[in-house]
């Protein structure tokens, strides 16, 4: 989850937070693309949770990152939480369950993207090894109930592990269970947004499909191929979902922000202080009316912060945030972006992405959203699979690419990085299938083999 944004000036007026999000328009020259993604930290004996204290534990792990890194720690209460690189903008944080989260720096292409990671991998092993922690890539945890996991000291956790259960049946499951890979990127003007936000919204479940991996619960096949992506559909219906307005008329920075503030908030922070207003309203905060804290005014970093509150499947932030994929093996995670940067980066890819999702209705769009996680590929909209969304998908992001013309010291272009997603592509299965036959016959119906397989 994003790091808390510390701007204390007042806000005053709905113009503002319009303001707020128009300023992420940028020139194409300084386009970025920002990867981030989650993975579950495990003992290597016995491949249990990993407790935050003690002398194996996540604090120390942090601990010990921060003295190789040189990043700043991110501190509250006392207890290490999280790092940040002040000059590159990097962050290490964690999730509520102790999912550890490289929120990388925003660099210029994926070859950047891939060294960030590969770095950011080895460092960490460097620590975790000795501490006698894995870390494994997959969409949901596996094996684990919800009650072994251990709870992170993060006020803003404790917040949403109170208010989840509220609001639907699985909250906690995606707080606590689920790890993810996602893409970070710009735009240039507000209709740049709006085009990018579309065509992300609607081929989200194809994206979806292709990264699928997460279809084990507490050591069992869970009838889904992306558990992960179905937890969202009972998550919180105030602040989830695939934003049918956004393909409405009118559609700007306007309308997402009067989304944003009809979304109930979690907390307001004040000083390392969350205070709890669960369930109460962002418009009230500005007009000094909020029943916890009357008098109280609202901030930048209190929109900032309310903002990472929010769980669409495509996120406004000031960039867009593709939310879609499960987390996997690092072989997959700078598929992701090469993915979406080659379609949103390109104009002519991006053209013909909108063509080919402009005529599909908010009803289609939702029930392939809602078919996704237990079909896979073989989901379908206005007759046409997935899988062959998947292939024509794949074919604009290679053509984007290619046009794109960022090439590597060896002078090889970002293609490359497509080559793992690709292949399950051209099977036509997606990798939650490969892991299920892998459970039905090599693993002989036990997931343990999953810690050693698809490890860091």
């Amino acid at each position: 989850m994003a790091r808390d944004q510390i701007d204390m000036t007042p806000i005053a007026s709905r113009d503002e937070l319009v303001a707020w999000f128009a300023a992420g328009c940028k020139p194409r020259s300084a386009f970025r693309i920002g990867t981030e993604h989650e993975k579950f930290p495990f003992t290597l004996d016995g491949n249990r949770p990993v407790p935050y204290d003690g002398r194996r534990g996540i604090r120390a792990l942090l601990e010990g990152m921060q003295l190789l890194l040189g990043w700043d720690p991110i501190v509250e209460n006392g207890n290490i939480i999280g790092m940040f690189d002040v000059t590159g903008g990097g962050a290490i944080s964690l999730e509520p369950g102790g999912q550890f989260e490289l929120s990388g720096a925003p660099v210029e292409d994926v070859h950047h993207t891939c060294s960030e990671l590969m770095a950011h991998l080895a460092q960490v092993k460097q620590i975790a090894a000795p501490l006698g922690i894995g870390f494994l890539g997959l969409g949901m945890t596996p094996a684990w109930s919800r009650a072994e996991i251990p709870v992170m000291p993060k006020g803003r956790y404790r917040i949403m592990t109170a208010y989840m259960p509220k609001v639907g049946g699985h909250g906690l499951d995606m707080m606590y269970r689920t790890c993810t890979v996602q893409t970070n990127l710009d735009f240039a003007s507000e209709a740049d947004m709006v085009k990018k936000l579309r065509v992300g919204l609607a081929l989200q479940p194809v994206a979806t499909a292709i990264f699928a991996n997460s279809p084990f619960t507490e050591g069992r096949p869970n009838g889904f191929l992306s558990f992960r992506s179905e937890i969202w559909r009972d998550t919180d219906p105030d602040r989830t979902g695939m934003l049918p307005w956004a393909f409405e008329p009118g559609m700007g920075f306007e309308r997402y922000v009067d989304y944003a503030l009809d979304v109930p908030m979690y907390f307001v922070k004040r000083g390392e202080s969350y205070i709890d207003v669960a369930g109460q309203s962002f418009r009230d905060l500005i007009q000094g009316r909020l029943a916890a804290l009357p008098g109280e005014h609202a901030t930048i970093s209190d929109w900032a912060n309310h903002v990472t509150t929010i769980f669409p499947e495509v996120r406004l932030k000031r960039y867009l945030e593709m939310r879609g994929a499960d987390g996997g093996p690092w072989r997959r995670l700078p598929a992701l972006p090469a993915y979406w940067a080659g379609i949103l980066y390109d104009d002519t890819a991006l053209d013909a992405a909108w063509e080919l999702v402009k005529g599909w209705s908010a009803e289609a769009r939702q029930a392939l959203r809602d078919d996704v996680p237990r079909l896979g590929f073989a989901a379908r909209i206005h007759g046409r699979s997935v899988l062959d969304l998947a292939k024509a998908t794949l074919a604009l992001a290679e053509e984007g690419l290619a046009r794109r013309r960022r090439l590597d010291r060896a002078g090889r272009d970002e293609r490359r990085y497509l080559a793992p997603i690709k292949e399950y592509v051209a099977r036509g299965f997606t990798p939650a299938e490969e892991l299920l036959a892998k459970y039905a016959n090599d693993w002989h119906g036990s997931v343990a083999p999953v810690f050693q397989e698809y490890a860091y």
